[in-house]
């Protein structure tokens, strides 16, 4: 991870995960990012239905990955018996928007020299408001992560079940529109890798009966809080390690990459779990978390840190250091 701090710091990595050049075949134009905006079912499986067809015909292998319901649907639509033909559960793998750039990088690298095709619908109606967020800034970093490589990208979005304010974040996030089997370029395109100003606003304080500490030297005081809380709401201790391993994670950059402390807060909701870290250092690389560097390299903390959360939050600058939330639900599920 690059995480710089106020007194020492990281150098900066640049470019997609591992290379996503890798991805790329001769002759090919690159990245591809399509926004498919649908109000209608028959026309959603009609419209991905002719995307995956066509670049099975073309020997494009095809990655698909929406949730549930959709994706039963689509299976019995498409089948499966081609094997160009992946199936992704969105619903689990994209509950942390943040694994899902990963996942494509797999596929990519998997397929090096050909051009490949991907459905991704992270953004689906019934998200939080923070998942929302989140899954935008993945739909804003695929432009970066991928940006040399041969990947055509149809993102849909069901403009009846979603906010207005959501479906207008499409605009800034994709370079193409689809709608109404028209497509046309988007008026507000921002750019690679530029995160809608709203998703990237201060986070809520945590709550006035949120438990607190300041960590300096040591990371057992934390490790110790998120345990003995975690335990008195009674969850699995499979996810009291995890939730324990991600924050001493976040808790050991500040150690390792700042001359100061940090602050840590824990609570929780009906639902989930939250722990809040916050120091002064920063975070330079937008990609950081979502590379998976070889055994030797150091910086695996926040990769580590998203695999095991179900949505990680972060807020970083230079001018106002970084804030990153973790969210783990309490059912498990």
């Amino acid at each position: 991870m690059t995480w710089f701090g106020p007194a020492r710091g990281m150098a900066s990595q640049q470019g997609a995960p591992g290379g996503a050049a890798a991805g790329r075949a001769a002759g090919n134009d690159g990245l591809n990012h399509l926004a498919y905006l649908y109000d209608d079912e028959r026309d959603y499986l009609s419209c991905l239905s002719a995307f995956v067809q066509a670049g099975l015909r073309n020997a494009e292998p095809v990655f698909v990955a929406v949730p549930d319901r959709r994706a039963a649907l689509l299976r019995e639509h498409l089948g499966t018996e081609s094997p160009l033909l992946r199936y992704g559960a969105m619903a689990e793998t994209g509950r942390n928007p943040a694994r899902l750039i990963p996942e494509l990088y797999v596929f990519v690298t998997d397929h090096a020299g050909q051009r490949v095709r991907y459905i991704g619908e992270s953004i689906w109606p019934g998200r939080s408001d923070a998942e929302l967020c989140e899954a935008t800034r993945h739909e804003a970093l695929l432009n970066l992560a991928f940006a040399t490589a041969a990947v055509s990208i149809m993102c849909p979005y069901d403009v009846r079940g979603l906010g207005t304010s959501v479906v207008g974040r499409v605009q800034r996030t994709h370079p193409e529109i689809l709608q109404a089997g028209r497509p046309r370029p988007a008026t507000s395109y921002a750019g690679r890798g530029v995160v809608p100003a709203e998703c990237e606003a201060p986070l809520p304080a945590p709550p006035a009966d949120a438990q607190t500490l300041y960590y300096e030297t040591s990371l057992r005081q934390v490790r110790d809080l998120v345990t003995s809380h975690s335990a008195a709401l009674g969850m699995a201790a499979d996810q009291i390690t995890n939730l324990v391993i991600a924050a001493g994670e976040i808790t050991a950059n500040t150690l390792c990459h700042t001359s100061a402390g940090g602050r840590f807060w824990v609570w929780h909701t009906s639902e989930e779990i939250i722990c809040q870290i916050q120091d002064q250092g920063w975070i330079a690389d937008p990609l950081a978390g979502r590379q998976r560097r070889s055994p030797e390299d150091s910086g695996h903390g926040l990769w580590v840190v998203n695999q095991l959360c179900d949505l990680v939050e972060i807020r970083t600058s230079q001018a106002s250091g970084t804030v990153i939330r973790l969210h783990m639900r309490r059912d498990g599920t």
